[in-house]
């Protein structure tokens, strides 16, 4: 027996259509969470601070809405560089993707009901 080993062959993978279009709506959904994140806080600095024609406070809700935004942009595109990286567990991301933004909004509606409360 040879003590060589033989080089494994780097077979590359397919990318489907499918998994192009899927990683592209996920990022897509990123940025439209960045976008009005963006929007929002341009808006109040604009209105609010700059132009003093609306009188705008940090109460719950927004900061709630501040924090939930963001949240969910950063994760959507944490899940488009996972599933980019590795394609064979994209499943298993966007389930566990899925799980983890519904325990997110529950706990920010329960986060936000006890701070009310």
């Amino acid at each position: 027996m040879s003590k060589v080993r033989k080089k494994q062959i780097d077979r590359k993978r397919v990318i489907s259509e499918v998994d192009i279009k899927f990683e592209k709506i996920i990022q897509f959904s990123g940025w439209m969470f960045l976008l009005g994140l963006g929007v929002f806080m341009a808006g109040w600095v604009i209105f609010d601070d700059i132009f003093n024609i609306l009188t705008l406070t940090l109460d719950e809700m927004t900061f709630s809405f501040i924090i939930f935004i963001g949240t969910n942009s950063a994760v959507s595109f944490g899940l488009a560089t996972k599933i980019n990286k590795n394609p064979e567990k994209k499943q298993t991301f966007f389930l566990d993707w899925l799980l983890g933004e519904f325990l997110l909004c529950i706990i920010a509606i329960f986060a936000v009901a006890a701070y009310q409360w």
